[in-house]
């Protein structure tokens, strides 16, 4: 099975404690990690403000995980997510490795231009 990079951005509670934001992205990486990921960046992006309500929140702590691995582990991860009472909202979006590859590989050629006096 072929692995992909992955994002996931979270937003939690606002109303939880930096304890419990601290377990939940544990728990997060300690899933996907049990499941073959391999965790690249973890950023804790801080409270902010909501760009509409959710339920009845105005803000919420964003939280940004890049990683690798298989389909599959971010059914588990989404899962948990969908289940846990503390996030509000999340996304995972496949990052395109390849395409990134082919644009890194364009080569610019330099043209000469003839110059009147």
């Amino acid at each position: 099975m072929k692995d992909f990079i992955y994002e996931t951005m979270y937003i939690l509670r606002p109303d939880i404690g930096d304890d419990a934001v601290d377990q939940a992205i544990e728990k997060y990486q300690s899933l996907l990690k049990e499941n073959g990921a391999e965790i690249i960046e973890t950023q804790h992006r801080g409270k902010r403000r909501l760009a509409y309500e959710i339920g009845k929140a105005r803000e919420g702590v964003y939280i940004q995980m890049n990683y690798k691995g298989g389909g599959p582990m971010v059914a588990i991860m989404e899962r948990a997510m969908r289940l846990s009472e503390d996030v509000i909202r999340y996304l995972t979006v496949k990052q395109d490795v390849e395409k990134e590859e082919e644009e890194e590989e364009v080569v610019v050629a330099a043209v000469p231009v003839a110059v009147e006096a």
